[in-house]
């Protein structure tokens, strides 16, 4: 079983276009829902990425 490994920079990336979505006034107020409900996964995602890179540098140091 492979895990796949988390992109940051790519997350970053969609959280990028969904700002920029979610500032578009022609984004429907349904569709805003949605992409708020996904830019809460990915935030959740880039923290926890960035809290094992935290603590695998202060293991090693």
């Amino acid at each position: 079983m492979s895990e796949k490994k988390f992109d940051y920079s790519k997350a970053m990336a969609e959280l990028e276009e969904i700002a920029a979505k979610v500032e578009d006034p022609k984004t429907s107020l349904d569709d805003i829902g949605t992409l708020i409900g996904r830019s809460k996964t990915l935030i959740e995602q880039c923290r926890n990425y960035l809290r094992s890179v935290r603590e695998s540098i202060g293991e090693e140091g």
